[in-house]
């Protein structure tokens, strides 16, 4: 809570909102966001949901029923404006969550949509994005000669381009925001 509540400036510039879930009780999530207030100084910036019952955790496999019935494992759901998760992340109990990665994950899902491309293995913000396959034999004869021109590529399937200006604009992390 505390890493996220720290990143959440980051996730607001990249149009990301927070969201919590527990299955434990209202009452526990503000005895927890209080004290967390004491300690730190820290307030927590996003809602957190509380699944009692634990249906939405079930639902989105978020209990393993091999370590525990009621404990929930820490995963990170990254889901779209559509309501379409986008990716999962599952860590055990004992393993922290990676801030900067899932901003990394926002940034590349996000230059995928905005640029009509994909990101690479390794991907970060200011790199060449993977540019669509060609459907036609026609657009693989100009992909070929754009490679060879360009010299940003390997053949017709992995192609290389740099992303439109807006796209860039957009997932940076160094625009300044209104509140």
């Amino acid at each position: 809570m505390i890493a996220f509540s720290k990143a959440n400036t980051y996730f607001e510039q990249l149009n990301t909102c927070l969201l919590g879930l527990s299955i434990d009780s209202n009452a526990s999530h503000l005895a927890w966001m209080y004290d967390i207030y004491c300690k730190t100084g820290i307030k927590i910036p996003f809602p957190i949901i509380a699944d009692r019952n634990g249906v939405i955790a079930r639902k989105y496999g978020m209990i393993s029923n091999d370590v525990s019935t009621t404990e929930t494992v820490r995963n990170v759901f990254i889901i779209d404006n559509k309501g379409i998760v986008k990716t999962i992340l599952v860590y055990p109990m004992n393993v922290g969550r990676f801030i900067p990665e899932i901003i990394r994950i926002v940034q590349a899902l996000q230059m995928a949509d905005c640029s009509n491309g994909a990101t690479a293995a390794n991907w970060m913000p200011g790199q060449p994005i993977i540019m669509p396959m060609p459907t036609t034999f026609n657009e693989l004869e100009e992909r070929i000669k754009y490679i060879n021109q360009n010299k940003n590529g390997i053949n017709w399937y992995l192609s290389f381009k740099e992303p439109e200006k807006e796209c860039e604009e957009k997932i940076s992390l160094n625009k300044t925001t209104e509140k």
